[in-house]
């Protein structure tokens, strides 16, 4: 109609626009709370404990180091006679603000919490006997107690040792990873230890380091760490159908084709936790004694996890 004006492009355009969606409020419940900080909190506090513990009365006393910035306070402390948790308020704090602007608020709150209770029960523990004097029994139960500690903390959104803060921001300057940047500054810690206290002593830390991280990947991931299947099999839908209903597991299934044999396989995935993949390996045999199948280690799970509470099977 010549009456009517033209309705203006980003109008038109606007129209068939969907409004963006708002950001919904985190609602603060006491469950809320419990779950997010009263819990965390705790757990935090008594993995604290037991990383004292660990420090004061099986490392420190025989001068066996653990790594980080925890380790260069220990031989501060050691050469300067001042006490490792006043050190470790003082150097520490600093890398765990740095870290603030990429690891965020609560972060920065659960990190500064876990050390002041680190560098509290220092203190306590700091003049009682140590436990034993046997080194190597200081060796292998001050690295086990130490990673159970520092697991504990790691696992609930705290940290102890500001390494990785700076290893993360060098990284992203350098080639290298984390983990290279972090056992550079090891290697260069127990060089140190060497030197100075002789090369026993590095070696029993070097021994402890080892123990210690093997213990935090098991305290922080839990038997719950993930493991991913992969299945190549004839049959695919008994298998799938018998991880379903025994293991509560559903599975992704894909279709290949063998590069010699030219014949169609069905190619199952799932992700399991490591207590059951002996449950995995008698499903896949009791199906398919040929079937190939690989096993690896899962490092982070985004998404939906499905895990079945209980099976038809299972209630009768």
């Amino acid at each position: 109609m010549w009456g009517a004006k033209a309705a203006p492009l980003y109008t038109l355009r606007n129209m068939n626009e969907k409004p963006a969606p708002r950001k919904r409020k985190q609602q603060i419940t006491f469950n809320y709370i419990f779950k997010q900080w009263i819990v965390p909190l705790f757990f935090i506090t008594v993995g604290a404990v037991v990383a004292a513990f660990a420090l004061e009365e099986f490392l420190v006393p025989f001068t066996i180091l653990d790594g980080g910035v925890v380790g260069i306070l220990m031989i501060v402390s050691q050469l300067s006679g001042l006490p490792l948790g006043v050190l470790t308020i003082v150097l520490n704090v600093p890398f765990m603000f740095v870290g603030y602007k990429r690891l965020g608020k609560r972060f920065l709150i659960k990190a500064v919490y876990a050390m002041l209770m680190f560098s509290v029960f220092l203190g306590v523990f700091e003049d009682m006997k140590a436990v034993t004097e046997q080194e190597i029994l200081v060796v292998v139960f001050g690295g086990l107690l130490l990673g159970v500690g520092v697991g504990l903390i790691l696992r609930h959104g705290g940290c102890l040792d500001g390494t990785e803060i700076v290893a993360m921001l060098l990284s992203q300057k350098t080639e290298f990873s984390v983990g290279q940047i972090v056992l550079f500054f090891n290697i260069i810690i127990y060089g140190v230890a060497g030197l100075l206290f002789g090369p026993d002593r590095a070696l029993y830390s070097l021994l402890t380091y080892f123990i210690t991280s093997k213990i935090i990947d098991i305290v922080e991931n839990g038997m719950e760490q993930g493991k991913s299947v992969m299945i190549i099999t004839d049959h695919g839908k008994d298998i799938a159908d018998a991880i379903y209903t025994q293991l509560g597991r559903t599975c992704t299934q894909m279709e290949g084709k063998g590069m010699v044999s030219n014949g169609k396989k069905t190619v199952l995935y799932c992700v399991i936790t490591r207590v059951e993949v002996p449950a995995i390996k008698k499903i896949i045999s009791d199906a398919d004694v040929s079937a190939f199948v690989t096993i690896s280690d899962v490092s982070e799970i985004v998404g939906n996890h499905i895990k079945k509470k209980k099976s038809a099977v299972h209630r009768k």
